[in-house]
């Protein structure tokens, strides 16, 4: 890896939460494999931000509002944008509906099934990912594989137990 691609690039992932949250063994996985995926490979570019990173990326809810609270590596405030949840909240809920038919069919349906579940799973995924994309244009550029795991973070935000 050269110096070049060190930087627009996010190193650390930190979920913010008021309070602890238990959630259930597939949503703690999911969020897991999403965070390490997203610090192995991503591009995230803070269009007004004046470093170019490596970033620290703590990500929070307030007031119905996503918060992408960008640090420089050792700690250092360089920019917050705010993004409102509002127009996610449908595909979230539709996200949620196919996830659990999803982690149902596993346990009693036929591969052919799952499969079928699975690419409505992912349709919806992406189609939040390019919805984040849209909603944060001229804030932060990113590509799709970096907006379809920073998607999937949102949806564990929604997620209370």
């Amino acid at each position: 890896m050269t110096a070049g691609d060190r930087r627009n690039r996010i190193v650390n992932v930190v979920l913010e939460e008021p309070y602890p949250v238990r959630r259930r063994p597939e949503v703690e996985h999911e969020r897991a494999v999403a965070i390490y995926d997203l610090i192995e490979e991503n591009m995230f570019e803070p269009l007004d931000c004046l470093d170019d990173g490596p970033f620290n990326l703590h990500l929070s809810v307030e007031d119905y509002r996503l918060i992408f609270d960008v640090r420089s590596q050792d700690g250092v405030a360089l920019t917050r944008v705010p993004l409102s949840l509002k127009p996610f909240r449908t595909i979230v809920k539709d996200y949620f509906m196919v996830c659990e038919s999803y982690y149902s069919a596993i346990k009693r349906s036929s591969p052919s099934q799952i499969e079928a579940i699975d690419m409505g799973r992912r349709t919806l995924h992406n189609e939040g990912s390019a919805l984040l994309r849209e909603r944060l244009t001229g804030k932060v550029e990113m590509d799709h594989d970096t907006a379809r795991r920073l998607f999937t973070l949102i949806c564990v935000l929604h997620v209370r137990g």
